[in-house]
């Protein structure tokens, strides 16, 4: 048992190290201004997911890693030679727009898990280019290449698979930063501070307990009250631009609406909690989250 468990702790170690090996800082700055100098316009948000609440690029990957499993097991199986090419060639091509979605995303991320990212794009690049010569060798009739190189593409694929839930569980790269908000919360009414404590058209910070919010005072006194973290990556929204009923993450520019918190922009795929607002007589500003508790 120990031994099992020296081999497991092993592992891990050499996954967590990934996200320190600053070595590849070098690299990553460079690839990082190619990825955001790309002209994609509101193609941006589709490719980080914005519309469909959660990154895109982990839905995009289950088409090349379906079609290379297919092919795979076609390989096994006499007489299903076509058809096993025309998988692997499926898989080389849908995995283009699925590594466009992984790009985008990792272009806006913590420096570790840029770090574990790259390392994971290189593993997934090594499988595709395993899997393109598979596809070359199967056209020419060298059958025995093919499945070679197909079956050594899965293995990378599947290395790179590991790289990804690392990267996205152990690193919470791409989970939405504001989901523990409404359990960190006791239900009810809070007391945030008084009106006069909020100066007009100034975002300020205030902290419910565990969690920080974000007030901000319109010209004319309604006062709209967010979840102050990003739900992107975390970034401190109190220290954002505020334009046009909007306040814009200082960190990587995702954008959330004031009045209810929806994110208009990405990188972020999740909006931010809004809270209830209630101004006593005397002043007092309470705040309540829809669901707290």
């Amino acid at each position: 048992m120990s031994g099992r468990g020296g081999c497991e702790e092993s592992l891990l170690r050499s996954l967590d190290a990934l996200g320190r090996m600053e070595q590849l800082d070098a690299v990553i700055g460079p690839v990082q201004r190619v990825v955001r100098g790309v002209p994609l316009g509101r193609f941006r948000d589709v490719l980080h997911g914005r519309q469909i609440g959660h990154p895109l690029h982990p839905a995009l990957v289950q088409i090349p890693i379906g079609a290379w499993v297919s092919a795979a097991v076609l390989d096994v199986v006499p007489g299903t030679g076509r058809s096993a090419r025309l998988l692997v060639g499926v898989g080389v091509v849908s995995a283009v727009p699925a590594a466009w979605a992984g790009w985008v995303d990792w272009a806006e991320q913590h420096e570790s898990q840029m770090r574990t990212g790259l390392v994971h794009a290189a593993t997934v690049a090594t499988a595709i280019g395993l899997y393109a010569r598979s596809w070359v060798h199967r056209g020419r009739g060298r059958t025995a290449w093919g499945k070679a190189l197909g079956f050594a593409g899965l293995c990378m694929a599947g290395t790179g698979g590991m790289l990804g839930g690392h990267l996205a569980f152990r690193q919470a790269a791409g989970t939405n930063k504001t989901e523990p908000v409404p359990h960190l919360l006791e239900e009810g009414w809070h007391i945030v501070g008084g009106v006069e404590d909020f100066p007009v058209g100034e975002a300020v910070r205030r902290e419910l307990g565990e969690v920080p919010v974000l007030v901000f005072r319109q010209p004319g006194g309604r006062i709209h009250v967010l979840a102050e973290r990003c739900s992107h990556q975390s970034g401190p929204l109190s220290e954002g631009e505020i334009v046009d009923g909007c306040v814009e993450c200082p960190w990587h520019g995702s954008v959330f609406r004031l009045a209810d918190g929806m994110n208009v922009r990405g990188p972020a795929t999740a909006p931010q909690p809004a809270f209830k607002v209630r101004v006593d007589g005397d002043g007092t500003v309470h705040v309540q989250l829809p669901g707290a508790g």
